[in-house]
């Protein structure tokens, strides 16, 4: 019974510390959205997709205030967007997003884990190629003719759609953009009256790579790793 126990506690743990990381990620979002363009979300479509991003997570509403608030005043930290670019064992590519008040500190942060799980944090361009920046839209299926939405798109920018799933099993409806195009398909797909579960830009591989179990595993525990460093927003990879 104990074991039961210590496993449930593990596995809340895990699930809490993943939720409290999404909701560092969704702050620093807002905080740079509103920055750059305001707080109201009417007027900013990068907070409007901050925000829907923070409902999609479950991020308390109180919290969701507080971020917009902290981000509208003086004494708010300025966050810079930087990508780092490297390779994980076995010659897997990786793209680092970081949103950090403190450059020094994040890049020796960053190569300090691809050292750790031997990789080799590279140079600007070193594999930023091997990946396409696409803006990609989560919807709910439910009540959408995915024939009818899919040519209404088109000329919007629309240049793949398909079928997915959640990180709890709930089928979703997955559509991408050229990153150019994000505004434009963003203001299209909200005014047919649909609200994305989540909207947001991420490094697409034009190539994926496959790997036996093992070696595969020693590059998900690099990426697991970077993704738990505060200054890490998100990671991408092109293991298959």
């Amino acid at each position: 019974m104990g074991r039961i126990f210590e496993t449930r506690k593990t596995t809340m743990f895990a699930r809490w510390n993943k939720m409290a990381k999404m909701f560092t990620r969704i702050s620093k979002d807002i905080a740079i959205a509103v920055k750059s363009g305001g707080p109201n979300p009417d007027s900013n479509p990068g907070l409007r997709r901050a925000l829907q991003n923070a409902k999609s997570a479950n991020m308390p509403k109180d919290k969701v205030e507080a971020a917009i608030k902290r981000a509208s005043g003086q004494e708010q930290q300025d966050y810079e967007v930087v990508l780092y670019e490297g390779y994980a064992p076995h010659g897997i590519a990786v793209l680092v997003e970081t949103a950090t008040d403190n450059v020094v500190r994040t890049v020796a942060n960053v190569r300090m884990h691809f050292r750790k799980y031997s990789g080799n944090l590279g140079t600007t361009g070193s594999v930023g190629f091997l990946f396409q920046r696409m803006g990609v839209f989560r919807l709910s299926p439910e009540g959408v003719n995915q024939e009818e939405l899919e040519l209404e798109l088109i000329d919007h920018g629309l240049q793949e759609m398909g079928e997915g799933q959640g990180e709890k099993g709930e089928k979703q409806l997955i559509i991408r953009c050229a990153f150019s195009d994000f505004g434009q398909l963003q203001a299209a797909i909200e005014a047919r009256g649909i609200t994305p579960l989540s909207a947001d830009s991420e490094y697409i591989a034009e190539n994926l790579v496959e790997l036996p179990e093992e070696k595969a595993n020693e590059v998900l525990e690099m990426v697991d790793a970077l993704e738990q460093d505060d200054d890490v927003q998100r990671v991408f990879h092109n293991l298959a």
